[in-house]
């Protein structure tokens, strides 16, 4: 069965908590935080984005997985904050990480799901015997127009995962997708900063496709929301995963694991992708993962993961992921503001 070889995380080390930026727009700051469910987001500094945070991600997979790169035979990079328009991050990081030449590489775009449609795309060509081992990654460093409310949550951070069928973490059990044209938040060419729909992004965006996708995978393998040790939904605010979570049926208590956005943020295309790193930082041997991401445009991902016995011992091989969140500096709106080469 395909499944995980080897994942890592990076976070930038950057905080700016809700009230330094509430502080600059007059807002209330308490309402803000228990609105959103967030205290504060991770900030890429400056030498910092998409694709040096993909790079990092990666090579701590790879520390993980213990294969040669060269074995890599697939690369694709989700987000939607490539450092290029036209140019790839996917090769920047096979060049980066050792891959050689002989691989196929791309970039994904679906808002916040591009991570998870990579992770899709490589487990169909090692099921077609294309190749043997592949690489998804999702990483963002977000965009937000100063003074939306956008810009509490917006933060930076990559994920990667190695797939194969060989030493697997994780099996792969299934997974299921659901799609629309829903245009909750869209960004057109040569705008800086995106749009979104204010509350549209909820329930006939949000919440339709993340519980459709996790219903249509429930119904696809005969599971139920008890068979479920760890759920990670996709984070956009602290709000909307418990939410969908408790339409769903699920005990909250099994959110708690990959619950990391009220500390960073929404990381975009790297948001649940964080979230099943950071299960995996403690899952059990022989439990379950739900996992299911959420693009804005709309689409949802949702993968259904089978925790192996080598869990405990090729985790220790790389940093975890609360290592990165309890490893941060603080940042003055004035400097967060030049970080992101607005002054």
């Amino acid at each position: 069965m395909i499944g995980i070889v080897g994942y890592g995380g990076y976070i930038p080390r950057f905080r700016i908590k809700v009230e330094e930026i509430a502080s600059v727009w007059n807002a209330d700051a308490k309402a803000i935080k228990s609105g959103l469910n967030i205290e504060e987001k991770s900030v890429p500094s400056m030498d910092e984005d998409t694709a040096t945070i993909a790079v990092e991600a990666a090579l701590n997979a790879l520390k993980m997985a213990e294969i040669d790169p060269k074995e890599i035979g697939a690369i694709y990079v989700g987000s939607e904050s490539h450092p290029y328009a036209v140019k790839p991050t996917a090769t920047i990081v096979g060049e980066a990480i050792g891959c050689g030449a002989e691989f196929t590489a791309a970039d994904t775009e679906f808002a916040c799901k591009a991570g998870t449609a990579g992770i899709q795309m490589v487990m169909g060509l090692i099921e077609g015997g294309y190749i043997k081992f592949g690489l998804a990654i999702g990483s963002d460093t977000a965009q937000s127009k100063p003074g939306d409310a956008l810009e509490y949550t917006a933060s930076a951070g990559g994920a990667a995962f190695i797939l194969g069928k060989n030493n697997v973490i994780g099996e792969i059990e299934g997974t299921f997708s659901f799609s629309s044209d829903t245009p909750d938040f869209w960004r057109r060419d040569g705008i800086e900063y995106p749009s979104h729909g204010g509350r549209f992004t909820g329930i006939p965006a949000y919440f339709k496709h993340v519980v459709s996708a996790t219903q249509g995978l429930m119904k696809k393998l005969g599971l139920k929301s008890s068979d479920f040790d760890h759920v990670v939904f996709h984070m956009p605010n602290g709000k909307f995963p418990i939410n969908a979570a408790k339409m769903l049926g699920f005990d909250l208590e099994k959110l708690k694991a990959g619950f990391v956005v009220s500390k960073i943020g929404n990381t975009y295309s790297a948001s649940s992708l964080l979230g099943l790193a950071a299960i995996l930082d403690v899952a059990k041997p022989g439990q379950r993962i739900l996992i299911t991401s959420y693009g804005s445009g709309a689409g949802s991902d949702a993968f259904s993961i089978k925790v192996t016995d080598l869990v405990e011992e090729k985790r220790k091989k790389t940093k975890k992921i609360q290592d990165y969140i309890d490893d941060k500096e603080y940042v003055t709106y004035a400097h967060y503001t030049r970080l992101r080469r607005g002054i």
